[in-house]
């Protein structure tokens, strides 16, 4: 007997909608491999209604009062909290996260960083006005940028839906956000909360697939493109952007190094590397999965992160005894085997290294040992909770295998010396380096990397910034 799957729609001024054309994609549960829902697989028809309500939106939430704005903000996180519990069903059956740490490691943050921005509203200040030219003044206004195009990844649907739209909306923008075609029941949930606070076409949920990303960062209404994605995403977005000068904001990959030194707490260092490695399945671009350890201590580092890894669970959402649940679609599942079926002869698999059960996309915490610099399984995200070990002999050449991915997001260090942790930080290019933890953030701070990890800040005044534009204004003083 076959079971009616749940309709999602797209959210467009106000209205939910299926796609124009009426074409629908299945939403698959990676804890069963099984569809439960179905979603809009939007065309061009409805990327161009998407934008238009959202153009039409933008001149009103512009001219109101930033107090305004705040205001609204600051409702949407009230009403977050209050319906809480169904957000987390449906990021739980997006994406198969346990329960208990989604309740606890993602709303909360969500709720915060959004006061966060509502009160960063109320600081769109240009600097303080001045005579540089004998009879002129001048000043500098920062306004918002217009109508922004984003699109979130599936690794964290609704945070990262977050970290889209509460900067971009506070700073008095108008949002058009694609959700990724594999978790969008959260953002459709979002955009129901959103849309019972913010006036009509202030915020526009479009769903469907990698074409429908296209046709947004080619449209010509948006003035800036946000994406939180692949390498080869961000890319391509740059390059459909860049024909007509759109600002582009990515978040792409990341390799993060996590340098380990013989003074190192050993037993700490392993509890924090194994969590912040595999919690969420390793689906986390800042992921501690790549460690480098000094020579000295690599036997026993491997031992203990190696039983580390034995002694951490996946399985089903209500079992509160997992740290992480299934990779995300069966794509990622095979994209991580595949690592690991071509890791070289002279690599070692000391943990994990193989799927959980027969349904759904889990994959066992995995530790492999005696790689080298240029492994693909070293030089490629896998995205999975699978952490590779190296050696290193001293500071310098724990520098150079750090630094040496195209990567450059975050990274950790681990040493009780501070002179030796302060010398790291400076060489290691990375948008983050952690000393001692790895992978908290905080609202307060800026979020993103250098090279192909991308350009431009979530999180932070500085993420707030990025959605702004600043304009010069000169007056005479005799007129």
């Amino acid at each position: 007997m076959s079971t009616e799957l749940r309709r999602l729609r797209n959210y467009i001024g106000g209205a939910f909608r299926d796609a124009a054309d009426g074409r629908t994609t299945e939403v698959v549960n990676p804890v069963t491999g099984e569809a439960y829902a179905t979603a809009p697989l939007s065309g061009q028809a409805d990327v161009d209604a998407a934008m238009a309500a959202a153009a039409e939106a933008f001149p009103g939430w512009r001219d109101i009062t930033p107090a305004e704005r705040q205001k609204a903000l600051l409702k949407v996180a009230d009403a977050i909290e209050e319906r809480a519990e169904e957000l987390i069903a449906a990021e739980v059956e997006n994406t198969g996260k346990p329960i208990g740490l989604t309740r606890t490691e993602e709303i909360p943050p969500m709720v915060d960083q959004i006061r966060f921005f509502a009160g960063a509203a109320r600081m769109l200040e240009g600097r303080s006005a001045g005579e540089y030219m004998e009879g002129l003044t001048s000043l500098v206004r920062r306004e918002p940028v217009g109508v922004c195009a984003q699109v979130a990844p599936w690794n964290y649907p609704m945070m990262m839906a977050v970290w889209k739209f509460a900067p971009a909306i506070a700073a008095g923008n108008t949002v058009v956000l694609k959700p990724s075609d594999t978790t969008p029941a959260s953002t459709v949930l979002l955009a129901e909360i959103l849309g019972s606070v913010l006036p009509t076409g202030v915020f526009n949920v479009v769903c469907g697939d990698r074409d429908t990303g296209r046709m947004m960062a080619e449209h010509e209404t948006p003035a800036m493109v946000s994406i939180t994605g692949s390498v080869r995403a961000g890319m391509q977005v740059a390059e459909s952007a860049s024909k007509d000068l759109k600002r582009v904001h990515l978040e792409l990959g990341g390799k993060a190094p996590v340098v380990v030194f013989e003074d190192t707490d050993i037993a700490k260092a392993v509890e924090g590397i194994s969590v912040a490695g595999f919690f969420n399945a390793g689906q986390d671009c800042t992921a501690a999965t790549r460690v480098l350890v000094h020579e000295s201590i690599h036997d026993e580092f491997v031992t203990a992160l190696a039983k580390a890894a034995a002694d951490t669970k996946t399985g089903a959402p209500d079992d509160e005894d997992v740290l992480f649940g299934p990779l995300n679609n069966a794509h990622q599942l095979a994209q991580v085997e595949g690592f690991i079926d071509r890791l070289p002869a002279h690599a070692r698999v000391e943990a994990g290294g193989k799927r959980v059960g027969d349904k759904g996309f889990f994959y066992a915490p995995t530790v492999v040992s005696g790689l080298k610099q240029d492994d693909e399984i070293i030089q490629k995200e896998v995205f999975g909770p699978v952490i590779t070990v190296q050696t290193f002999t001293d500071e310098d050449q724990a520098v150079a295998y750090a630094n040496g991915v195209e990567y450059a997001l975050a990274s950790s260090v681990w040493t009780k010396d501070h002179s030796r942790a302060m010398r790291m930080s400076k060489k290691l290019d990375f948008g983050c380096v952690w000393i001692n933890t790895h992978i908290p953030l905080v609202a307060e701070m800026p979020h993103g990397g250098f090279k192909k990890s991308g350009y431009g800040k979530d999180l932070s005044a500085y993420g707030f910034d990025d959605y702004t534009r600043i304009k010069h204004v000169m007056t005479s003083l005799d007129a």
